[in-house]
């Protein structure tokens, strides 16, 4: 790779992996741009630009945004960072068209993937970690009922207020997730791998550990 050019990453694992704080990692280690789709998707819709307005049409309606729309927005958030700058894709793309159209915005922008990051956690072990969070609805503290609970049971260290439990942390929703994201990644995982860009890291260990596991990836 030039070395004008930044570093060009993926992090891929499902939901409740650890996405955010290694993401979080990898930023502290390299110049990058943390692209999150959501993020992108709503910056282009309060833009009003034309894409944004297509995509607006979708979430006011409470649809999904199409993949040929979402790619729209990616590229045109790619061409707006500095080839210097790296990117830092969150786990995006979701789908095979959406990993082959990335591909190809990233050629017309001059850049290409480094390195696809996958953190590995059993099922039930991700399980385990949302079934167990709440969250205060007050001041947004999260708590874990066996890593991290509360002095008191069922209320907030800090505004005492009544912690809840979101409803994307319940045992039936957590495991419908957990199979649309095998369903939907596990070939986008095979697209990188044959290409020799799919690096694989435990993520059931402590957080600095895996850190360091993903960043001997780029040795």
């Amino acid at each position: 790779m030039n070395d004008a050019m930044g570093r060009n990453i993926i992090i891929f694992g499902p939901p409740g992996a650890g996405k955010g704080t290694q993401s979080d990692a990898l930023k502290r280690n390299f110049d990058v741009f943390h692209l999150s789709t959501g993020d992108i998707l709503r910056e282009a819709v309060a833009a009003g630009s034309e894409t944004g307005k297509l995509a607006r049409q979708y979430t006011e309606s409470g649809r999904l945004v199409p993949d040929d729309v979402v790619v729209r927005i990616v590229a045109e958030k790619i061409n707006t960072i500095p080839p210097a700058t790296g990117i830092l894709f969150d786990g995006f793309p979701r789908t095979l068209p959406q990993a082959e159209s990335l591909d190809r915005a990233m050629n017309a922008a001059g850049r290409r993937i480094e390195r696809v990051v996958s953190l590995a956690v059993d099922d039930e072990r991700i399980i385990q970690r949302l079934e167990g969070r709440r969250t205060c609805p007050d001041c947004k503290r999260i708590y874990h009922l066996k890593a991290n609970p509360p002095r008191r049971d069922g209320a907030c260290d800090d505004c005492g207020a009544p912690l809840a439990q979101r409803d994307d942390d319940k045992r039936e929703v957590i495991e419908q997730r957990l199979k649309t994201y095998h369903a939907q990644t596990r070939p986008v995982l095979d697209y990188y791998r044959e290409r020799g860009l799919l690096g694989e890291v435990n993520g059931d260990q402590e957080p600095e550990k895996v850190s360091r596991e993903i960043l001997s990836l780029f040795r």
